[in-house]
């Protein structure tokens, strides 16, 4: 056998069952059930000695995964995540257009937070979960819990709308320069706030603006349904669009680019905000939020 991946434990505030410690802390085994399947092949050492999953670590332990030379390899995801914000409780990273953030496919944000996040020290550490959802076209800032007492509690922040997101988006057609949208999506209540900062005259599309939207509920597609509902569907969104005005090629003008909260441990205010993506550059000039 040769050594696959070494981790080294940092002081931890209480000791942890291995069991419950070793989620996420290897990049090519994310889950429980695969450590388990791990330590009963002989593969997971600490401290040179055999792990079990009943093992209790307190800090400065070296964890080390070994593959047998004839045993299948570990799939392994190389994903570099850009990460904003992180502590021991929570991270904000940034999600490309185009890639999803958690679901059955291999190359999800949510697969690779592990390898880019630090470990969690804390006794409730756990694999980092995604908190909210971005759809595969839209770019933008994704919070993350790293121990389950922070997922459930920004979970409930969300819920009753402590955590401010706002996004930006280049949409089609003349618009008001400022408006609330409360179409319900699939008979929930849903409202969005819309400000045009900008608005360019386009040979193709009549006129492209650079709208600012900040969304009150967080229902399924809501800022794409809405502003295609009042005949100004974002540019590149191929399921709510105007016939012959779909541009191809370019993605989805849709960018989530801040976060704005009260920490719910630190009790400190967090701000983080993410750049436009160049493309919205080349339609509008000096681009600020």
């Amino acid at each position: 056998m040769h050594i696959s991946e070494t981790h080294i434990v940092e002081k931890l505030e209480k000791p942890i069952r291995f069991q419950e410690y070793s989620v996420g802390i290897f990049n090519t085994i994310p889950t429980k059930s695969g450590i388990k399947k791990a330590i009963k092949k002989g593969l997971i050492f600490i401290d040179g000695s055999l792990a079990t999953t009943s093992k209790y670590i307190s800090g400065g332990e070296k964890i080390e995964l070994f593959e047998s030379e004839n045993s299948s390899t570990f799939e392994r995801l190389e994903l570099d995540i850009e990460v904003l914000f992180e502590d021991e409780t929570l991270a904000i990273v940034y999600k490309p257009a185009g890639i999803l953030v958690s679901g059955n496919k291999f190359v999800t944000i949510a697969n690779g937070l592990a390898q880019n996040l630090k470990k969690s020290t804390l006794a409730d550490a756990v694999k980092p979960q995604p908190i909210h959802r971005l759809d595969y076209p839209t770019s933008g800032l994704l919070l993350i819990g790293k121990t389950s007492t922070a997922i459930t509690v920004l979970g409930k922040l969300f819920k009753e709308k402590e955590i401010k997101k706002t996004y930006f988006a280049v949409t089609i057609g003349k618009m008001n320069s400022e408006g609330t949208i409360k179409l319900p999506i699939e008979e929930k209540e849903s409202e969005t706030d819309f400000q045009v900062l900008q608005s360019v005259i386009s040979e193709r599309f009549e006129y492209l603006n650079l709208v600012k939207l900040s969304p009150k509920t967080g229902r399924k597609h809501q800022l794409r349904k809405h502003l295609f509902s009042i005949g100004n569907p974002i540019l590149g969104d191929k399921e709510y669009f105007l016939e012959g005005k779909v541009l191809n090629g370019k993605g989805l003008y849709l960018h989530a680019a801040t976060l704005d909260f009260m920490h719910p441990f630190t009790k400190t205010p967090i701000s983080i905000s993410k750049a436009l993506p160049k493309k919205f550059n080349k339609i509008f000039n000096e681009l600020s939020f």
